[in-house]
């Protein structure tokens, strides 16, 4: 990884690629320990230290999460735009809250497009651990 390097997530470069509209891929483990790599839009926090997916309570990325228990699953969003990258490395749990969904809901639509209704919907909120990338 020539140029990779660990970043602060108060770093204005990590704001302003963050709020450029980029998809990135989430990585959760199955219940055999393999890989499950989906694409989803992401949005970061952070004042609150937290990145937030919105999907499907049935997806089987919450699944995976929601398995890992209170404590949180350990994953990975990666964003690629080009040279640039950006790595988000955390532990994450499901939140089904309105509040909470709502609050993911708005965030992701400042920065890709209003989400379609879904009243299935849950937020996997990813607290922030490590912050990777060139920027």
């Amino acid at each position: 990884m020539s140029g990779a390097h660990r970043l602060d997530i108060r770093d204005e470069r990590v704001a302003a690629f963050c709020r450029e509209r980029h998809l990135a891929t989430l990585t959760t483990l199955r219940p055999d320990g393999t890989p499950h790599v989906v694409p989803i839009g992401v949005t970061l926090d952070p004042a609150a230290g937290l990145a937030r997916v919105i999907t499907s309570g049935t997806s089987r990325k919450a699944d995976h999460v929601a398995a890992a228990g209170p404590q949180g699953a350990p994953v990975a969003v990666c964003h690629v735009d080009g040279r640039r990258w950006l790595t988000i490395e955390g532990r994450a749990v499901v939140r089904t809250d309105p509040a909470a969904v709502a609050e993911a809901e708005r965030r992701y639509a400042e920065r890709y497009r209003t989400p379609r209704p879904n009243p299935a919907r849950v937020v996997i909120e990813i607290t922030v651990t490590r912050l990777l990338g060139s920027l």
